[in-house]
C-alpha cells in the first residue's frame, strides 16, 4: 500500500507532519514561558508558531487524506486506524485554532491569560501525540507509505493479507 500523493517517487504526507508537530510543541512552550514571566514576546512567538502549525496541519492533511483515502482498502484495520489517526489530527488542529482565534489579536497587547492558550496547546499537544503514535503504527505495522521489495512482500504476512483482501474485493466487484 505505497502512498497515492508523492514527490518524486517520495510520499508527501510524512515530508509535511514535522512542521504542525514542532510548530504546535513550540506554541505550548511559548504559551507557558509567557505564564511563566508575561513578556509579550513570548505571547508573540506562541501566536506565530500557531499560525504556521494550523497553517502547515492544513497542508500535511491534504497527501495525508488522498492516502487514507485511496491508498488503503476499505475494510482494512489500517483503515480503522487510518481515520482514529486523522480524528485525532482534526481534534488538534480544532483546539490550535480556537487558541489562535483567542489570542491573535494580542499581539501588540493589551496582555491576556495564558491559561487558555496554555489548556488548548495542552490538549492539542497530547492528541498530536496520540495521533504520531497512530500514524506510525500505520507505518510500521501495516506498511503505509512504504514501498516493499519483492522479497520482503513475499515474506510479510501483513502485506499478504492485504493483497489478499484487496483481490476479493475486485472479485466481488467483477
Amino acid at each position: 500500500m505505497y502512498s497515492k500523493a508523492t514527490i518524486a517517487g517520495h510520499p508527501v504526507h510524512p515530508m509535511l507532519v514535522g512542521f504542525p508537530v514542532a510548530c504546535y510543541t513550540g506554541t505550548l512552550v511559548g504559551f507557558a514561558v509567557y505564564a511563566a514571566n508575561g513578556a509579550q514576546f513570548w505571547l508573540n512567538l506562541a501566536i506565530a508558531l500557531n499560525v504556521v502549525g494550523v497553517g502547515s496541519a492544513l497542508l500535511a492533511a491534504l497527501p495525508g487524506f488522498v492516502d487514507w483515502a485511496f491508498g488503503i482498502p476499505r475494510g482494512s484495520a489500517a483503515k480503522t486506524v487510518g481515520r482514529a489517526h486523522a480524528g485525532l489530527n482534526v481534534a488538534a488542529l480544532a483546539l490550535f485554532a480556537v487558541s489562535l482565534g483567542t489570542h491573535v489579536t494580542h499581539w501588540n497587547g493589551p496582555a491576556t491569560g495564558a491559561t487558555l492558550g496554555l489548556a488548548l496547546s495542552s490538549a492539542g499537544v497530547a492528541c498530536t501525540v496520540a495521533a504520531g503514535f497512530l500514524g506510525w503504527m500505520l507505518v510500521q505495522d501495516y506498511h503505509i507509505g512504504i514501498r516493499l521489495t519483492p522479497t520482503q512482500e513475499r515474506d510479510e504476512p501483513a502485506v499478504q493479507n492485504v493483497h489478499r483482501m484487496e483481490a476479493r474485493r475486485e472479485d466481488r466487484a467483477a
